[in-house]
């Protein structure tokens, strides 16, 4: 993986900028073309052997790794967070939509839909978040799904959908609500539907920018209108959906956090590189105390998330997604914050610099915004930690005697 950073992916790294602006520069129909060096990015990731390492999954071809030990490859991935990742098959939104269709696709929808993923021929798209609701509770979510016949029916607008526009993406995972009026629990009412993007009624009304920022991947608002597609098109059970899209954002969330501790560390390692080449009034920036102290919390914030988050990989690993949701809520909340003040303070080493795009760190200080917000924002996945402690702490306390405060009788998960 080194090797692959070093040889490959840092020189690919302007040059993936050049032509992303190249492309964008022929017109709109070209602005989702997939630039050649990525293509180039690709092939050398699987001679060597470095692709679908996400997966945890046994599928035909594919022999998995542990989330532990995925977390060290995903962590010097996200040193360069918008080509290694797509560069080894292992990026959003496509691994948590092969991850679904893993978990819960028919034989069928494997053979149109995963093996296509999985082969990096075709790329897809989640669609869930809605612009009239507060998507961060997905139990809000109103587009409709209904049967008629032997047709599915959906209706509905939504947005902050990554990847649509991607010339590649065929397919979409859209959640929408079978039981609007049903007298079925409020968490039991949502169901996924596999909708090829080409379908009559999809329709993409514009692009969203992030920050003012445009990425590559872009964002989209869309529109379903009367969107037919056939009853065998739904994925899983239905009125499973928001199951589904927990096990789905359960792995997505710790593939983020991996990514955003090798910014992290790489955001670290210019800075310093940084502060030993420049100098203001007649000292060295290294030599500043200001800065050695970005420095020192800068290296024990970025070892504490990376604890944090091989512990919660490894709770994945040996008693499950679900058990292991509280810690995975919690690196969710703890490592982009952590990220995102490293790279603000690399970002004001560098000055005027830092904010351009000569350099990295204004990109990755963008994508790590967005994490705060992508698969939960901070504030569900901390009242999510709450609610486990205080479980934790009723099922460790009984009634006080005299009076005395009750004390908790284990702590923790090691």
């Amino acid at each position: 993986m080194n090797q692959f950073l070093e040889e490959d992916v840092y020189p690919a790294e302007s040059v993936f900028e050049e032509q992303v602006h190249a492309l964008r520069s022929m017109g709109d129909s070209a602005s989702t073309g997939q630039p050649a060096v990525l293509e180039d990015l690709k092939k050398k990731a699987r001679e060597l052997g470095l692709w679908n390492l996400f997966l945890p999954h046994a599928e035909p071809g594919h022999e998995p790794l542990s989330n532990l030990d995925f977390a060290r490859v995903a962590e010097l991935a996200g040193r360069s967070l918008h080509l290694a990742p797509e560069a080894m098959n292992c990026s959003a939104p496509d691994t948590g939509n092969m991850e679904l269709l893993s978990l819960f696709g028919t034989p069928d929808q494997k053979a149109r839909w995963l093996q296509p993923l999985l082969d990096g021929e075709i790329r897809s798209a989640y669609v869930m978040t809605e612009p009239l609701v507060a998507s961060s509770d997905a139990g809000n979510i109103e587009t409709t799904v209904e049967r008629d016949g032997d047709e599915w029916v959906i209706n509905g607008r939504k947005w902050w959908i990554s990847g649509v526009n991607r010339e590649r993406c065929q397919v979409l995972i859209v959640m929408g609500i079978t039981d609007p009026d049903g007298d079925a629990p409020r968490h039991n009412r949502h169901s996924m539907i596999l909708v090829p993007k080409d379908t009559p009624g999809v329709t993409v009304e514009r692009d969203l920018q992030v920050l003012g920022y445009s990425p590559h991947e872009t964002h989209v608002e869309m529109v379903f209108d009367d969107v037919r597609v056939p009853a065998d098109a739904v994925l899983g059970e239905p009125g499973k959906g928001f199951a589904m899209s927990q096990a789905r954002l359960g792995p997505g969330r710790i593939h983020h956090c991996m990514r955003m501790i090798g910014a992290a560390e790489r955001a670290l390692e210019m800075m310093i590189a940084r502060a030993q080449a420049r100098t203001t009034f007649g000292t060295r920036l290294i030599d500043r105390d200001t800065v050695r102290t970005w420095i020192a919390d800068s290296r024990i914030e970025i070892d504490q998330a990376r604890l944090y988050t091989l512990y919660a990989a490894h709770l994945m690993d040996t008693v499950g997604n679900r058990a292991a949701a509280s810690e995975i809520s919690g690196i969710k909340v703890a490592v982009p914050n952590m990220a995102s003040r490293v790279l603000d303070r690399a970002i004001q080493v560098f000055g005027g610099a830092g904010l351009s795009q000569d350099y990295p760190l204004a990109r990755m200080y963008t994508e790590t915004r967005i994490v705060r917000m992508a698969d939960g924002p901070d504030e569900v996945h901390q009242r999510a930690v709450a609610r486990t402690e205080l479980a934790r702490f009723s099922d460790a306390t009984s009634p006080a005697p005299h009076g005395k405060s009750a004390h908790l009788t284990h702590i923790g998960r090691l």
